[in-house]
């Protein structure tokens, strides 16, 4: 019985690990160039359970389940017309890449603007870079030319926070840079909120079932054996 609470409360503690990623992507459902995660989730090793007296087998048990990995789907989204000069959109595979700080990151979000300096940079001050890995620069009509923008491609992309990923580049990518729209975000509102109901509804079944077994087991420490059955 008392594998039986573990059992739900890993189930409950994968759940919640799935509730903050679903709340996350939500939450950045309008965020231009977002990409959408998943947490998959993987069965504990099987446990053989046998007879004490005999050793025979009577069969196996799963000790619970736990969050395994977080995964990311890159694949670009649908682009959307904004007017405005210096929002880029890739149409196609590629990233933009910006000099940040801790080095050269990369980003779907085209959403820039200009730096005091004349530089093209993003919503966090970082200079996006052209294809020669230099700056972008805005004209003096407040334009950039979309070929000098570079479009990367990135192997195994990670998150890194900010919309920004690290990953290895490996020389420029296939997707064509379009000005006056940005690509949408890869979240599908409805979908994230049927898979946000469906795993609030699993963590409330764990709650149900350590509640049923601490029952069990109270019943158990003050009737089962009680002369006047716990009366």
């Amino acid at each position: 019985m008392e594998r039986g609470l573990y059992i739900a409360a890993s189930g409950m503690v994968a759940e919640q690990m799935r509730q903050d990623q679903i709340a996350n992507d939500l939450a950045n459902s309008s965020t231009p160039g977002y990409k959408a995660d998943r947490v998959t989730q993987r069965a504990f090793a099987d446990l053989l359970l046998s007879n004490t007296a005999t050793g025979q087998a009577i069969g196996a048990l799963t000790p619970g389940v736990a969050a395994d990995r977080m995964v990311t789907d890159t694949s670009p989204q649908p682009v959307r017309d904004t007017g405005e000069p210096l929002d880029l959109a890739i149409v196609g595979e590629g990233w933009f890449g910006v000099q940040t700080p801790q080095g050269t990151r990369y980003t779907r979000n085209g959403q820039f603007s200009p730096a005091a300096d004349g530089t093209l940079i993003d919503q966090l001050g970082n200079r996006v870079l052209g294809g020669n890995g230099q700056p972008v620069h805005v004209d003096a009509n407040g334009h950039v030319d979309a070929t000098k923008v570079g479009v990367f491609a990135l192997n195994d992309p990670a998150k890194q926070g900010e919309n920004l990923f690290d990953g290895s580049a490996s020389g420029q990518a296939t997707g064509t840079v379009r000005t006056g729209a940005l690509e949408g975000s890869g979240v599908d509102p409805a979908r994230t909120m049927v898979d946000m109901i469906a795993s609030f509804r699993a963590f409330e079944a764990g709650q149900k079932v350590i509640q049923t077994i601490d029952e069990s087991l109270h019943k158990t420490a003050t009737q089962v054996g009680s002369p006047n059955g716990g009366a």
